[in-house]
């Protein structure tokens, strides 16, 4: 009897799947990374996650410069205004806009050594780093 109710309900049961439509639909693979055919957006995205999740440290990076104190900034912003104001003065004499006249000559600016040479196509100007032993030769061609 027990069997006989069992099978019943087995018949029953397997009646009610069978009526029932299967519902599905279409799996369709999308690549994130857009190295891999994904959505270009996604690259600041996976590139930031990428990033903080780095643990590792690059044991070639520069360090990071120490801090000058005042006197040394004082310093550096004297010497960056003096080669601004050289710079205008080389500029207006080549091209008239400039009331100061630049005399040729040598200048020392910190370590920079500055040779200003006229030439009969413009002026030279010869830039020495005295702290490196880098050199620089700017040509202003005349008008």
């Amino acid at each position: 009897m027990k069997s006989r109710v069992l099978l019943c309900l087995l018949v029953v049961f397997g009646a009610l799947l069978g009526s029932h439509e299967a519902a599905a639909q279409d799996l369709v693979y999308k690549p994130i990374n857009p190295a891999f055919g994904g959505d270009t957006f996604n690259y600041q995205w996976l590139l930031s996650s990428a990033q903080a999740q780095n643990s590792t440290k690059d044991p070639d990076a520069p360090k990071a410069p120490a801090q000058l104190d005042q006197l040394q900034q004082f310093q550096q912003s004297l010497n960056q205004q003096i080669l601004g104001q050289l710079a205008q003065r080389l500029v207006g004499n080549q091209f008239g806009t400039g009331s100061d006249a630049l005399k040729p000559g040598n200048y020392l600016v910190g370590t920079y050594q500055i040779g200003v040479v006229p030439s009969g196509t413009g002026f030279s100007i010869n830039i020495l780093d005295r702290s490196t032993g880098n050199q620089t030769t700017i040509t202003i061609p005349g008008l």
